[in-house]
């Protein structure tokens, strides 16, 4: 009880000593977690203008971009398709906001309406835009499908934001002009004339060896310009590649295979407790069958032209009888036998036209069909009837039944195709039938009502079906190839990388400037998990790790480590040697230089006095020296007779003569210099205006914790 009653006494006393314990544990939590005080939360992609991107929204946008990428595009690439576009939207809303731009109720139905005007869907029996069929089908996402519904308000959002977007830019280049002032300035820049004497003493003159830049001189000149030698952080590696190939013994195997395939063979049955005799390729009949049971890629039940055969072949298999078999041969990464099936001469294009009755569940059905395959056959056959009785109700019944929109307009009709445009029962009759003939027949569109309108260029044609076996590595061989991994690796430990892989005749691959948002490694393709791992906390300079890629494994050593900031010498010596050369060489010819007339110039470096004619400001360039605004700028500003002190140029060190000043005529009114002067700064805000902005916003970028 005595305990008890001080635990009272004490109470609030304890109250706080336990708070502060909590608190002590809690801050510590937050030390040890530097992302909870230093870092953005992981759920955030970027922070714009003080705006978050957070990575549930970002990512449900990623995946609509790659469903609409399909197989074309990688995670990363559509990551970087929608960064642009949340960047783009985010920049441009904060000037939306401050101008008070929006779009109202009223203003977004009427972009709907044009927007969907002609879609079927939403459209009246008079083929009008009907408001109430839209509602009602945003009605119906709405209680039927949260995902769908959702693509839906994303479709409304890209249409206000392209709206206000117009907006914005339209208001921007009304405020675009150009005032009398500054049309007659371009008039002048266009116009105002002069005519120079003059001699050029090229740097080229001077060789590049001669000519001493060091490395400290680079950093100075990166340190004066920095913005033009900002960097990312990145990363330089290496790699060594071990591929799964097939060998020499795998090839051989496969094409014993094959060989085997040929010829009859007798196999014990187990059932009949006797031999059977297996018919070999020359001699099977059902040959699609016994292609897809013994092939990689499947039979292709249609005739080739000799152009389209593998050039591999063409030549053999062309004069081959029915039944002979080439091979076996290499091609394309494939061993293959080839068998001529059958021969017969065929054109190879052909005119058709063709009425398409669509059914429910063909590719071609639309929402509105209703017709069973039965009634759509039915049809067809009624239409056909009719057309052999009258021919010329063709274009009548293309308008009035057929779903096939890309020819009703030309009447049904497909001018000269080849033969492998269609599909097989549509190409079948028009290419096998003789010009006239009407018949139907059924394709994954429909039923087509088809008459033949002509063919051209009859050739010979080959029905080939061939047996493919693709040229990969045995299991043998994969072993292998994991063993020289492993051993490479287990040497690593104690071993150094270069000295390693040149003992084993291994090429080294070096790879260097890898950012953090990189995706490919030249060489090894899409290939992220190495980036991440180059770019991760513990990952120092000297380590390596194995990594599974396309076609086998890489080792892969990182090899320096750069932060962001300024381009070190060796980096930025490609740009800047260049600069630094020229200016030195400027230096060395004033130095030798003591003339002052463009004769002794010319005599004392071995050369001549040219001449330009009818120079302008618009266009800088001298004959035969080329583009030189500085000196063009100088020749403008002296006087006629006039002679200049040596002017350093793009190409060369130039004194120059005036001999003479041809000013533009003055005009009573320079309103169409005014108007190229505001067409000029309208048509450059759509190019500038955006970046410009983005120049300006304040963005934190963290996608690099969140490109997987």
């Amino acid at each position: 009880m005595a305990v008890l009653n001080n635990i009272r006494k004490r109470g609030l006393f304890l109250i706080i000593i336990i708070a502060l314990a909590l608190f002590s544990f809690v801050l510590a939590d937050l030390f040890r977690n530097s992302d909870a005080l230093m870092n953005k939360s992981q759920n955030v992609v970027a922070t714009i203008n003080g705006k978050d991107i957070t990575r549930e929204s970002f990512m449900q946008k990623v995946e609509a971009a790659q469903r609409q990428m399909g197989g074309n595009g990688t995670t990363t690439q559509a990551m970087n398709r929608v960064w642009n576009q949340e960047l783009r939207q985010a920049v441009l809303q904060t000037q939306f906001e401050e101008l008070g731009l929006s779009i109202e109720t009223d203003e977004m139905k009427d972009l709907l309406r044009t927007s969907l005007a002609n879609n079927p869907n939403f459209q009246n029996a008079a083929g009008l835009f009907d408001e109430a069929k839209m509602n009602e089908y945003i009605a119906n996402l709405k209680a039927t499908s949260d995902v769908a519904y959702q693509q839906w308000v994303d479709y409304e959002n890209s249409i206000a934001t392209n709206s206000l977007q117009q907006d914005y830019f339209n208001m921007v280049k009304a405020g675009m002009m150009g005032t009398v002032a500054e049309g007659e300035l371009e008039y002048k820049l266009q116009n105002d004339k002069v005519d120079i004497k003059f001699v050029q003493v090229p740097y080229s003159a001077i060789p590049d060896s001669t000519v001493a830049v060091s490395k400290s001189e680079i950093k100075a000149y990166v340190q004066d310009h920095k913005k033009e030698f900002e960097v990312e952080e990145t990363r330089d590696v290496r790699y060594v590649k071990f591929e799964e190939k097939a060998s020499l013994e795998d090839e051989n195997n496969i094409k014993k295979d094959l060989a085997n395939l040929l010829n009859d063979s007798v196999e014990y049955n187990e059932v009949t407790k006797s031999n059977d005799t297996i018919k070999g390729f020359a001699h099977v009949t059902n040959n699609k069958s016994y292609i897809n049971r013994h092939s990689d890629i499947k039979f292709q039940d249609r005739f080739q032209f000799k152009s389209e055969i593998s050039k591999t072949i063409a030549d053999s298999v062309y004069n081959l009888n029915v039944g002979d078999v080439y091979g076996p041969y290499k091609d394309a990464g494939y061993f293959k036998l080839t068998k001529v099936i059958e021969t017969k001469n065929l054109p190879d294009s052909a005119q058709a036209r063709h009425i398409l009755i669509p059914f429910v569940g063909a590719s071609s059905a639309g929402p509105e069909i209703t017709q069973t395959e039965t009634q759509a056959k039915a049809t067809a056959d009624s239409l056909l009837n009719e057309l052999k009785n009258d021919l010329s109700k063709f274009e009548t019944f293309v308008t009035e039944f057929s779903s096939d929109q890309g020819s009703v307009e030309k009447g049904g009709r497909y001018e000269y195709f080849s033969y492998n445009t269609m599909v097989p029962a549509f190409r079948d009759f028009v290419f096998e039938n003789d010009k006239g003939e009407l018949g139907v027949v059924k394709s994954p569109f429909g039923f087509h009502i088809i008459e033949v309108e002509g063919h051209k260029n009859e050739q010979k044609v080959l029905k080939l079906g061939t047996i493919a076996r693709e040229i990969e590595p045995s299991e043998k061989t994969i072993d292998n190839v994991f063993m020289d991994v492993s051993k490479f690796e287990i040497a690593l430990e104690d071993g150094d990388f270069e000295t390693l892989a040149k003992d084993k005749e291994y090429v080294i691959r070096p790879v260097n400037g890898v950012k953090i948002l990189d995706e490919n490694i030249p060489g090894l393709s899409s290939q992220r998990p190495i980036v991440r791992w180059a770019f991760e906390e513990g990952t120092k300079v000297g380590d390596y790790k194995r990594f599974t890629v396309p076609g086998g494994y890489a080792v892969v050593q990182v090899v320096g480590k750069h932060d962001a900031g300024l381009m070190n010498a060796e980096e930025a010596s490609v740009k800047v040697l260049p600069v630094l050369r020229k200016q030195k060489k400027a230096a060395q010819i004033r130095e030798r230089v003591t003339a002052t007339t463009l004769q002794d110039l010319a005599s004392a470096e071995s050369t001549s006095v040219r001449s330009s004619m009818a120079i302008n400001m618009k266009n800088p360039t001298i004959s035969g020296a080329g583009q030189e605004p500085l000196v063009v700028g100088q020749a403008f500003a002296m006087e006629e007779g006039e002679t200049s002190n040596l002017i350093d140029g793009e190409k060369g060190v130039y004194m120059i003569e005036v001999t003479k000043k041809t000013p533009a005529a003055d005009m009573d009114n320079y309103q169409g210099f005014s108007y190229q002067v505001e067409q000029q700064k309208v048509n450059s805000v759509n190019s500038t205006l955006y970046n410009a902005l983005k120049d300006q916003a304040e963005i934190e970028d963290n996608r690099a914790n969140t490109v997987q």
